[in-house]
């Protein structure tokens, strides 16, 4: 079901990793891409894979939160270890045949690999409300005001995006329920079908878009918003002693994933 999905939505807590400045938690994310793009060899994705889970176990989230969200991205990892998986040259399994032994460890790695982006990257969603992530997000790129650069207007738009993503997700499922309703069938038939039966929730659902859309613009001109000048924050953000052991811990796994590489690990 669509209301299964969990892109997009915060589970408050009490957890280390809650506790953590959104702008710690965003640098950590961003050291940890570049770490897991630096793993060449098994062992560099098998600690890339240890560090995901100590992250899962330190927000004491649930693992079927985890995997509810993984879920949406199932076709995109399987298409892409399908074509690693035929488009790698090298030693045949069986003679004649188009999968090599190179293809399937191209493909393991590369299905690794999303499932680690995937789970790192939702993990900062998971435990930062859209709030702080927008002000976390604001003070990084901060010095691009210099430039004229609209940093809080894109940092706004990046936090409404993901809060209406839950909103927008439970308003497909209720349209879809009212349609099944009227006897619409979604899930039979072929593939063409099936996407046909689709457009008559996309005209509901786009007017259902414009219609908050233009709710929350008339809320925000009653409430006097004139953009990121002059605007004060309820709660200031302050970086303390786990914030820089944090980004410490993300330094000496990106130096570590790069040494693993050179060694070819």
């Amino acid at each position: 079901m669509l209301k299964d999905i969990t892109l997009g939505q915060y589970f408050p807590g009490n957890s280390f990793l809650h506790k953590l400045d959104p702008r710690t938690k965003i640098l950590f994310v961003i050291l940890f891409l570049v770490g897991l793009f630096q793993a060449a060899g098994w062992l560099g994705y098998g600690a890339s894979a240890l560090l995901v889970l100590l992250c899962i176990r330190i927000s004491r989230l649930k693992a079927k939160s985890i995997f509810k969200g993984l879920r949406p991205m199932l076709v995109i990892i399987a298409l892409t270890a399908v074509l690693n998986l035929f488009y790698t040259k090298g030693t045949p399994v069986a003679e004649g045949w188009p999968i090599t032994w190179e293809g399937i460890d191209r493909a393991a790695k590369m299905m690794l690999r999303i499932t680690l982006l995937i789970t790192g990257t939702f993990l900062l969603t998971y435990t930062t409300s859209p709030m702080a992530l927008t002000d976390g997000l604001e003070q990084l790129l901060g010095p691009l005001k210099k430039l004229r650069f609209p940093v809080h207007e894109i940092t706004m738009m990046m936090s409404m995006a993901l809060r209406f993503i839950p909103t927008l997700i439970e308003e497909t499922d209720k349209i879809m329920s009212a349609q099944r309703a009227r006897g619409a069938d979604f899930e039979s038939g072929s593939l063409l079908r099936r996407a046909k039966a689709l457009l008559p929730i996309l005209v509901p659902l786009f007017v259902s878009s414009f219609r908050r859309a233009d709710e929350l613009a008339v809320a925000m001109e009653s409430r006097c918003y004139q953009g990121g000048e002059g605007r004060t924050r309820m709660k200031q953000l302050k970086m303390e002693g786990r914030d820089a052991l944090t980004l410490l811990f993300g330094l000496l796994f990106v130096v570590g994933m790069i040494v693993l590489k050179k060694f070819g690990l």
